[in-house]
């Protein structure tokens, strides 16, 4: 079951008190990654980047949209022209990137070489923002 949107704890199969703790554990880190993915993304997300407003300034009343929420929403896209996706979409999107570590086993004394994708343009603005710029920069030095 995928640690997404919300903290999904339970079920798990664990009886011993010490893998309990690292269930829960795993758990808060997943929860934490995605939590920091969706704020560095938000740009990117069908999410309001400016929360907050309410309605009639009462903190109990429904929050309001920001008009640049709105209109993102109506244009399905970003004011830079990217297309706005779901947190699912874009993770889904991100997992076309990759990078392999090649061996021959006809030559094992040769070192591995690596194969891998270029990342678009948005998919390389993402993977900057979420901290991939040291990844991102060594793929283009192995291309290189």
């Amino acid at each position: 079951m995928p640690k997404s949107l919300d903290l999904r704890i339970r079920p798990f199969d664990h009886r011993a008190p010490r893998r309990v703790r690292a269930h829960m554990l795993l758990c808060m880190l997943a929860y934490y990654v995605e939590w920091h993915l969706r704020e560095v993304w938000a740009p990117y997300l069908f999410e309001d980047e400016h929360p907050g407003r309410h309605q009639g300034g009462s903190p109990v009343a429904p929050a309001l949209r920001s008009p640049e929420d709105l209109e993102k929403a109506r244009t399905k896209g970003t004011a830079a022209g990217d297309t706005v996706h779901s947190f699912r979409t874009l993770l889904t999107t991100l997992g076309t990137v990759a990078r392999n570590a090649v061996r021959l086993p006809a030559h094992p004394e040769l070192p591995p070489f690596h194969l891998g994708t270029t990342p678009d343009p948005p998919q390389h603005e993402l993977l900057r923002l979420a901290g991939g710029e040291v990844a991102a920069a060594r793929r283009q030095k192995d291309q290189a």
